[in-house]
């Protein structure tokens, strides 16, 4: 008997194609949909792979035109040998000697389910079936044929079914519309298509993104030990250059375009001549020592003379249509000088790193007045997120601050006498102190004439300040955001010896916090000694702070916890009032974890204790009612937070209820995207407004909130008449029912979770699954664009926080009725 894939195996070289050599995969079926793929093969002619998963393999067909939405349009498809489940992800070039040597990628895939039994019907000859892919959908059917012209080799057509997905071809021609992979969105055939060998590290190129975020350094208290590169902390602003088909435009690190207001450097930059790039620098204005001076900057954009800016230019992660992130910093930097220096230009300068100790470096970038030094960890890649990878150590102390107010002027002085200066926390804005030095009497002028339309009779701080703070002040809309040099912070929260920078105009009021530098000892990968100092947060000891938590990323206990404070603000008012469950892992998620609802006889340093009568028969439930309780939670091994859907005062009238969409793991995220839009109207139609947020595990969660009105009993019953009418309405593409063989192609809409005592992850709650993402509320608009469950991860969060220019959740706290005409339209009855 001949062996699965033996055909496959014996036609390649896997020394030298990249193409996975495999084995078949029976006997090892889980319960969930078999998948489909569709890749684009331009070999010695361009065709198109129609794959279906069967017995462990991938069932293959050689389809010359591809497939057509048009019924009419019966597609001649090749019978060729079996392929390993393996081969659905493969995108390269199969090297010229090799068998199909040429470009592929994968230009759909999804699941498929199939009509009757698909062995009988396979064997028989004629197979029908659903497809749910990205681009394909809807009834299409295989039929083998007696027509001759391939050899041995058996002749089927592939015809789609005249259904609601049907489209005459004269109307609409899918692979003509549609010609990009649905993986990488390259296209066969172009340069960017790469080859993927086996035997080298080189990445591929790809397609240049339209939007990018920066890589963002940490802040430290002192030079780490290790193989780092330094270079000068520019004070400037952060600005990324996109190279496109010969266009260029520059965008704030916030992802503002900024190239009309430098008209020069975007010059400057198109004589460089560069193919699809991405760059990344800073703008600064260069005083008469050559030194850059962000008071200058400022006043150079004021009059617009760009001519007076500096580019300073420091990485390239695409550079000349190749994808560059995966390269040692050294390398991306090699390759970044070499184009700057095919044109010189005065307005662009290339960043230079020093090879002298950092000590040396970072003593004489602050003899020289200069902001600090940036360090660049040896051999790292480039991360669009804040990394340990890079680190600043600042000269003088030096942050953003919100303006909240300022006191009159003295003596001679004009416009104004000191700012009064504030950050956020999770209150809200706090006061930081003032500054009143730092000024000129342009700046003063400029200044004065910005707050004048912004006064306010009340202070808008969280706190009231005491009679020496709040003498003499005038109280502003929080609007402006001033940089300030300082010597340090004081035990009560507040900048001593603060001198003024400038304004900012590039980073949002709701982004200024108090800026805390992280140890050096932190940011070594390898488990290092901490000291009790180094690992107590908010009056809670960290004990084990160097233990991994996540394999992945590498993210240890201390790092989890300062997570966790990081986000406070946005995660308390989700906590605060609720029953919590905790899912606990002590030795890192690849270890045993736990699932804990009760205090029991483990102290969860901080936590409150909840009444004994809100869960009789059991041991007190818990509530984390402050930060401290939630480092404390951490501290006892906790990575998830789960919370009931009702407070505390009144536990048995839930305040909301939610849908948790659960797909089949190999549904394409286009059919979970498309199931939350179908549930979302409907909630519309039934006149409810929904919230979503990313699970941070497969699927999607709709909150919906509602008034205290209805028990435990009513409102699951609601959830499940919502999770029926769905199921009805669409039984192709929703479930009920729970458990992965009901779920199988399909999306379970779990309503289990509105009983009393079940609970669901918390909103910015961490999830204990490799990577350690995020469960991350959305705005509905942003669900076009989503591509994952797992989009934000304790490593990206962050900077998504502090680039919010509102609350994806504004209204949440709108409180809503279940109605009887509600049910009525949802063919059901309310309990009782």
């Amino acid at each position: 008997m001949t062996k699965p894939l033996s055909e496959y195996n014996r036609k390649r070289d896997f020394e030298v194609t990249a193409e996975p050599s495999g084995s078949s995969a029976r006997g090892k079926r889980h319960a969930r949909a078999p998948a489909f793929v569709i890749q684009k093969h331009d070999a010695r002619n361009l065709h198109y792979d129609f794959r279906l998963e069967l017995d462990g393999v991938l069932k293959s067909w050689a389809v010359p035109k591809g497939p057509s939405l048009d019924p009419s349009q019966k597609r001649l498809a090749v019978h060729v040998e079996d392929h390993p489940l393996s081969y659905g992800s493969f995108e390269g070039k199969i090297p010229a000697g090799q068998y199909g040597a040429g470009d592929v990628i994968v230009w759909d895939r999804g699941v498929w389910q199939p009509h009757d039994e698909p062995r009988k019907a396979y064997a028989a000859g004629k197979l029908k079936f659903t497809l749910i892919g990205e681009k394909l959908s809807g009834d299409w059917t295989l039929v083998r044929t007696r027509l001759k012209g391939s050899g041995d080799k058996e002749q089927w057509l592939l015809i789609k079914e005249n259904d609601q997905q049907a489209r005459p071809v004269t109307d609409y021609d899918i692979v003509q519309a549609e010609p990009k992979s649905v993986l990488s969105g390259e296209t066969v055939g172009s340069p960017k298509t790469a080859a993927r060998p086996r035997k080298t590290s080189r990445k591929p190129s790809a397609v240049l993104p339209d939007q990018f975020t920066p890589q963002l350094a940490t802040l430290v208290d002192r030079a780490p030990a290790g193989d780092w590169v330094y270079e000068i902390k520019f004070d400037g602003y952060r600005i990324l250059a996109r190279i496109r088909d010969g266009e260029v435009r520059l965008f704030t690190r916030n992802g503002h375009d900024w190239t009309d207001r430098l008209p020069r450097q975007t010059k400057a930059l198109q004589a460089l001549k560069l193919k699809d790039s991405w760059l990344d620098g800073e703008v600064v204005s260069l005083n008469a020592e050559g030194l850059p001076d962000f008071q200058a900057l400022q006043n150079a954009f004021d009059i617009g003379r760009s001519l007076d800016i500096v580019y300073y230019l420091f990485d390239a992660p695409f550079l000349e249509g190749r994808d560059l992130r995966e390269e040692p910093v050294e390398k991306r930097r090699a390759a970044l000088k070499e184009v700057l220096e095919r044109r010189k230009s005065k307005l662009l300068r290339f960043s230079e790193a020093f090879a002298a100790s950092q000590r040396d470096i970072f003593e004489s970038a602050c003899d020289l007045a200069l902001e600090g030094v940036i360090g660049k960890r040896a051999g790292s890649p480039y991360r669009s997120t804040r990394s340990t990878d890079w680190i600043k150590l600042k000269c003088r102390l030096q942050q953003e601050f919100v303006i909240v107010g300022y006191t009159r002027p003295q003596g001679s002085r004009s416009g104004f006498g000191a700012l009064l200066l504030a950050v956020n926390d999770e209150c809200g804005l706090v006061y930081a102190g003032r500054v009143g030095t730092g000024f000129n009497q342009a700046s003063l002028k400029n200044i004065r004439e910005k707050l004048k339309p912004l006064e306010r009779d009340a202070s808008p701080l969280e706190k009231p300040l005491t009679n020496a703070q709040a003498r003499g002040a005038h109280w502003v809309e929080p609007r402006l955001v001033a940089q300030v040099q300082f010597y340090e912070w004081t035990r009560e929260g507040v900048v001593r010896q603060a001198a003024f920078a400038g304004l900012r105009t590039d980073k949002p009021v709701e982004q200024i916090i108090h800026e805390q530098p992280r140890t050096a000892k932190s940011l070594k990968k390898s488990p290092v000694k901490t000291t009790a100092a180094d690992s107590t947060l908010v009056g809670v000891k960290i004990t084990h702070p160097d233990r991994v938590i996540d394999p992945q990323s590498g993210t240890q206990k201390l790092q989890l916890a300062q997570f966790y404070e990081g986000i406070s603000q946005w995660i308390m008012p989700f906590l605060r009032n609720r029953p919590v469950s905790l899912l606990r892992a002590p030795e890192g998620i690849a270890g045993e974890q736990f699932f804990q609802k009760h205090s029991e006889h483990l102290a969860i340093p901080k936590i409150k204790q909840l009444d004994q009568a809100l869960d009789p028969g059991h041991a007190r439930l818990m509530e984390i009612d402050r930060l401290a309780a939630l480092i404390g939670a951490v501290q006892m091994g906790t990575v998830e937070l789960h919370t009931w859907g009702a407070t505390t005062d009144k536990i048995e009238t839930p305040d909301l209820f939610v849908l948790d969409l659960d797909p089949d793991p190999a549904l394409p995220w286009k059919a979970m995207l498309e199931a939350a839009q179908l549930t979302l109207s409907v909630l519309d139609e039934l006149g409810l407004e929904a919230f979503v947020k990313t699970s941070g595990g497969k699927g999607l969660h709709l909150i919906v909130p509602l008034a205290r009105k209805n028990d435990w009993e009513t409102v699951k019953a609601f959830a499940k008449a919502i999770a029926q009418f769905m199921t009805r309405q669409l039984p192709e593409r929703f479930t009920a029912t729970s458990g992965p063989k009901n779920r199988m192609g399909k999306i379970f809409i779990d309503y289990l979770r509105n009983a009393r005592g079940a609970s669901t992850v918390a909103t910015y709650s961490v999830r204990a699954r490799p990577g350690l993402p995020v469960s991350v509320p959305i705005d509905r608009e942003e669900l076009k664009t989503l591509r994952s469950a797992q989009q934000w991860t304790v490593d990206n969060l962050l900077d998504r926080l502090q680039g919010l220019k509102q609350d994806p959740w504004a209204g949440y706290t709108n409180r809503q009725t279940i109605s009887k005409k509600m049910w009525k339209k949802l063919g059901a009855n309310p309990p009782g």
